[in-house]
């Protein structure tokens, strides 16, 4: 047990899935905490371990739940909080930071760190193919934490200016109508053909990928859930068939030029 006064808190990405796919400065944070916070499904992501205690939670209890573990870090334990993916995406991170904050002015004196992981819109990314070659954003549907309006403001200022676009959060129980308006909004900036990625639980053992048009994807928008990442070409997005039954590649050239092989823009 750590020393009272001397703890720390580590905020870790678990990545998306797959083992290899958290980095060894994550896996050394987990391991040398006394004690894991986070939502409860990734906690179980973590083997149980003698000598550690995992404080799981809902996920919709952010801010309590940083405020719990700046306080054990506090008290003198060394703290891991865990999101998947990355932390600072949608994730942990800024939670912790807000709890700090508004918190306890003691706490600015902790040692805080932030271990990177892979966000799940880079694994997608991956397994697709190369989407992402270009100029991209990342947006959350949820309207948990800021208004609906504000999503779809959002969402119509990168849709004019052609950016690949990842959506987060797309769809839950609670709001199961979002993402067909999305991508209903979409379909107003986009051709009907434009290649959309339905990657659902990329690197577990249920993972899908689906490569769609847009057109196939308003149809299909029921189809997801919580754990898809769905993402949206550009107009410069292209699609390369394979041989078979294989899924196109997907990529989206670094060119904005009429030349879609003029991608030598800076470096490689």
């Amino acid at each position: 047990m750590a020393e009272a006064g001397s703890g720390s808190l580590t905020v870790v990405g678990l990545g998306p899935g797959e083992a290899h796919w958290l980095t060894p400065a994550a896996q050394a944070a987990i391991d040398a905490a006394t004690d894991l916070i986070g939502y409860g499904p990734y906690l179980d992501r973590i083997p149980e371990r003698d000598g550690q205690t995992k404080h799981a939670s809902d996920n919709r209890v952010e801010i309590d739940r940083a405020g719990h573990a700046l306080r054990l870090a506090a008290e003198g334990r060394n703290v891991a909080v865990v999101s998947g993916g990355d932390p600072g995406v949608f994730a942990m991170a800024a939670a912790v930071f807000e709890a700090l904050e508004a918190g306890d002015p003691a706490w600015l004196s902790l040692p805080i760190t932030v271990e990177p992981g892979i966000t799940a819109m880079l694994a997608s990314a991956a397994r697709a193919g190369a989407p992402l070659g270009g100029d991209f954003c990342a947006i959350s549907l949820s309207d948990n934490l800021k208004p609906w309006e504000v999503v779809t403001a959002r969402l119509e200022a990168v849709l004019k200016a052609d950016f690949v676009i990842c959506l987060y959060n797309p769809i839950s129980k609670a709001r199961p109508w979002q993402l067909r308006a999305a991508l209903e909004l979409a379909t107003r900036h986009r051709e009907a053909q434009t290649p959309v990625i339905f990657a659902r639980a990329v690197g577990r053992p249920d993972e899908n990928l689906r490569i769609l048009t847009l057109a196939e994807a308003l149809e299909a928008a029921a189809s997801a859930d919580m754990a898809t990442l769905v993402t949206i070409g550009a107009s410069s997005t292209k699609l390369i068939p394979r041989p078979g039954e294989a899924a196109p590649w997907v990529y989206t050239p670094r060119s904005v030029t009429k030349s879609p092989s003029a991608t030598s823009q800076g470096r490689t």
